[in-house]
């Protein structure tokens, strides 16, 4: 008798195992209202990693361009194209992300 190896892919649920094949195998259970077949605890973790990225973002680029404001103001002489061209991205960007996510503003 033979004993086959054991293999720990085999023990992974199929969000740790192929993480793309498990987000479409739950739009497919949403879809159809299959909801004994959702992954509940994962779900719940990427909504709100989810969330967490949008706050990030929007926390990296009001950092980024306070720093460009505060180069702006400070050194004067160092001003450049580049710099007013980042400002004006970031602005635009964080206006965007506050308007797609009306919930991030103060």
């Amino acid at each position: 008798m033979t004993i086959a190896p054991h293999n720990p892919k085999a023990d992974l649920k199929q969000y740790d195992r192929d993480f793309y094949a498990w987000t479409q195998e739950m739009v497919v259970a949403l879809r159809s209202g299959n909801w004994a077949a959702l992954d509940i605890e994962n779900l719940v973790e990427e909504v709100e990693a989810l969330g967490r990225r949008e706050r990030q973002e929007l926390e990296n680029r009001l950092a980024v361009l306070l720093g460009h404001l505060l180069k702006w103001d400070y050194q004067p002489e160092q001003r450049s194209n580049s710099w007013r061209a980042t400002v004006r991205e970031q602005r635009r960007r964080i206006d965007k992300l506050l308007r797609e996510n009306l919930s991030l503003k103060p």
